[in-house]
Parts: C-alpha cells; structure tokens; sequence
C-alpha cells in the first residue's frame, strides 16, 4: 500500500464521522443552516426588500419569499453582472457559472466565496465515502479522467464567466494535478468531437484507475476507445476500477459501458448542478444520494401534487415522505432563495436523509392526464432489458396525439447498442412496466384512450447528431428522457 493510499484511508475515516454527526442531526442541522444564511444575507438588496431581519421561522419565510425560477430572479442577476454588490449576497461573485436555460437562453448561477467550497468538498467527500465503505484505495495512485467544460473563462465587472466543470477544474486539488488527465490544452478545446479524439490520443497509453464524467459522453470516449485499439476499454486500462458520474441515470447505460469495458466497474453517483452540489452516493449497498444537510444550502420539498396550485405546500427536511415526488427548491449562499431547481426528487430512505432524483417538473408526459415522469420511463427500460442481450445508446420519449390511423400512444425514440430480436414484443414489455408504474396510464389504455407504446428506432449517433445541431454536444449537456410535445423527435425524425 502506497502512502497516497494510506493517508486516503485515514482521511476517509475522518470525514465520514464528521458526517455522520450532522447527518443523524438533519432538522436541527437544516435549522442552523436557515438561520446563517438569512443572517449573512440580511443586509443584501434581497433581503432588504423581503425583511430577512423579521423572519423568525419558516412560515415566515414563507410568506414573504416566494418560490421562483431563474426568470423570478433575472433581474436580480442581471444587476449583479452590472456591476453591482451586496444584491444577492454579499459583495461579489467570484464567478458566475453559465448553463443552458430553457426560456431565458442562458443562464448566469452565482458562485461566491463561501458557495464554491462547498462543490470542491462534496466531490471529495463522494470519494472519501467510497474509501471509507470498500477499503479500496489503490486508485489514487493511477491516473484519473474528468471529461467536462473547457476551463476558458470570460470577464465582465471584474467577475469570471464558464461552466461549472470549466471553474471546478480550476481547483483540482494539488495533490492530483499530476495524475489528472487530460492535458489543460486539451481541456481547452470548445469542440467537443475534436476534444475527445485529443483525449483518446492522450490516455490511451496510460494507467487510468478513475473516469469521470456524464455517462453518455463517456460512452462516446469508451467507443473511440475500442474503434482505435479493438479490444475493451477495461483491456486498455486495466487498473481502471472506479467510474464517477452524474447528471442522468446511469441504468440505461449500463449494459453498454459492461460491453465496452468488458467487464462491471464500480461506480459513484453524483448530483452537483450549478446552483449547489446536492448529493452524493455514499454507500455501495443502500439506495440513493446522501443529501448533503450542512452544505450552505436550505431545502425545501414541494409534493408535485401541489406544485402548480396558487399557494404549493413548502415542506421542510423534517416533513418528507419515502417515495413521494417532491420539487427541489433551495436556498444558497450563493444568493438563491426559493429557487425552483425544476428537479423532482423522492426519498429512498430517512435516517440518513437520501434521495433519488426522479426526473424534472418540466420533462413530462401528461397529453392525456398521465403524467408520466422521467423515473418511470427509466425503470420500465431497464426491467424490460433485464435478461436480455439488448443494449440501449440512448432514448427519448414523446406523445404522439394524432397518428395517421388508430388512436394515439407514447412513442419511444430508441437509438440501439443491441437491437431486440422482437421488436414489437419488447415494447410490449415496456409498456407492461409502464402500467405497473403509472395508475393514469394504465387507465387510458384500459380505457381504449391509447394503444400501446411503440418504439421508433434511431440510426446510430442519431442523438450526439441531433445535440451537434443545437450546439449542446458534450460537456454538461444532457438529453430530455420524455417531453409533452414532439420538438425534439421531430427533429430526430428529419434527421434519419
């Protein structure tokens, strides 16, 4: 055993203690976290106008911050990238982190001095749990990969613009920067394609034990990978034996990456977004993301039931239930208050708090009243694939309201790895899991409301096609599982 190794077992021991203190503590840690973050903000231009002084518990927060989206907060924002301090929080960002946003264009996330370390710990601390529960070590010996946003900032009023994975690469650790791969040029790269096809040139020859990165950009790499070399990607690194994601499920994914590695690797599950670093996977053995409690960041859970009437239910860590799909909505020392995340969650289990993220408010089916949501979709794929060779690349799901004969259905856009040897009945497997899942949906097709899903196959790259030309190949960009229009399949369509 190496001495990197060792002192990341004795490290690992450390922080998982100390998390365990504030993890059995949630309400009172959730508490704390409250009253900080309305104390440092008090004197803000926010928190001026929405008498953070007079707010004593969380009814009163209520009543006098409302939930918002990024939209409800623009304007806030917008002074800030001005030039002016004390808006949100406290004098300046130190960055704003630049996403993608569905009704605004881009997005602008604030990211402060006390927000930013809270990203870089809890992506070590997923690490350090892993340690801690496994024992394995080894790893932080070899080289390790993190395909994410180039690191290239711009300036305005004295504040850094980038991607969240662009500014975390700015604070890599020293003790890894010389196993850290690929090189700061080729991170650089804003092309996505001629990027990975640099970064395949640069690893292939080296010992890489950790990979990181959105599962479907890492397939891409891992295919290249093969086509380059022929032979699996575990035969070309073989010491890699731990694979780090977030972003999306990696289930759909995994026949996949086993084919192309050519053999199971463990993995941890991450759920860090621009607006805070949410949740990590801290056991191998239980189910969903240990919510990070004492990170600068004050949860509230809004059942999707209620989401959309005129006054929702805001409920705090101490009022959740298992297995209810509840809307995120935070508040940061970043500057966000009452933000609506527009992830949905449930969760898995209560002590500690940990939670599945199960889709997004606005990625939904309901043409019909059915309300299918991401999780569903996701799950009734995968228990159709169960024992069988078929391998999913990728999918999408939407509506088809008014087919040119019969009535209409769910029409799954599959772009396959294995095709099926029966099509139709493999469909029929789906839609079986999707009826178990969702009452409505199967109450419209008992109903004779909708036939049976069908599925549509994708040529192959159909989707990294359909992403290349809306400029979102790469990085943090993710697909939509389903959507309640045709947008996005349609386009697929064209594109075949």
């Amino acid at each position: 055993m190496s001495i990197k190794s060792l002192a990341a077992k004795i490290f690992a021991n450390i922080v998982h203690h100390k998390t365990q203190k504030w993890a059995l503590n949630p309400v009172d840690t959730q508490e704390r976290v409250f009253k900080e973050l309305l104390l440092k903000a008090q004197n803000t231009a926010f928190g001026q106008e929405h008498h953070f002084k007079d707010i004593q518990n969380h009814s009163d927060f209520i009543s006098r911050v409302p939930v918002r989206d990024y939209e409800g907060l623009k304007a806030y924002v917008d002074r800030i990238i001005g030039g002016e301090q004390d808006v949100l929080w406290p004098g300046k960002p130190l960055y704003f982190a630049k996403t993608s946003g569905t009704t605004s264009g881009a997005k602008y996330i604030p990211l402060t001095k006390d927000s930013l370390p809270y990203h870089i710990k809890a992506a070590r601390n997923a690490i350090l749990e892993y340690i801690y529960e496994t024992g394995q070590a080894d790893f932080v010996d070899g080289k390790m990969i993190f395909l994410q946003g180039s690191p290239v900032l711009e300036q305005k009023n004295q504040i850094n613009f980038g991607r969240l994975s662009g500014i975390v690469a700015h604070y890599v650790p020293q003790y890894l920067q010389k196993n850290r791969l690929p090189s700061w040029k080729t991170n650089c790269i804003e092309d996505w394609e001629a990027k990975v096809d640099l970064i395949v040139e640069e690893t292939v020859d080296q010992d890489l034990t950790v990979i990181s990165g959105i599962p479907s950009w890492v397939q891409m790499y891992f295919e290249k990978l093969q086509k380059r070399e022929g032979k699996p990607v575990g035969d070309i690194f073989k010491n890699f034996n731990l694979f780090i994601y977030g972003g999306v499920n990696y289930e759909p994914y995994r026949a996949k990456f086993e084919q192309l590695i050519g053999r199971s690797v463990p993995s941890i599950e991450l759920f860090p977004a621009s607006e805070g670093f949410f949740a990590y996977q801290d056991s191998q053995k239980e189910k969903g993301l240990l919510l990070l409690l004492d990170g600068g960041i004050f949860y509230e859970f809004i059942p999707t039931t209620s989401f959309f009437d005129a006054v929702p239910i805001r409920l705090t860590i101490g009022e959740v239930e298992i297995g209810v799909n509840y809307v995120l909505v935070v508040s940061t020392n970043a500057g966000l208050w009452g933000y609506n995340m527009g992830d949905t969650v449930q969760f898995t289990c209560l002590k500690p708090y940990r939670v599945i993220v199960s889709g997004r408010i606005k990625h939904f089916i309901s043409a019909f009243g059915e309300h299918v949501i991401g999780k569903e979709v996701e799950l009734a794929l995968q228990l159709a694939m169960r024992g069988t060779k078929i391998q999913v690349n990728e999918f999408s799901v939407a509506p088809q309201i008014a087919p040119e004969s019969g009535l209409p259905y769910h029409e799954w856009f599959i772009e396959f790895g294995e095709e099926p040897e029966d099509l139709e009945m493999f469909a029929l497997k789906i839609d079986h899991a999707m009826r178990e899942q969702n009452v409505y949906y199967d109450d419209l097709i008992t109903g004779k409301v909708l036939q049976t899903l069908k599925i549509t196959k994708v040529v192959p790259e159909g989707f990294q096609n359909y992403m290349k030309s809306i400029g979102k190949l790469g990085g943090q960009n993710k697909l939509p599982r389903l959507s309640n229009d045709r947008v996005i399949v349609d386009k697929l369509i064209t594109k075949k």
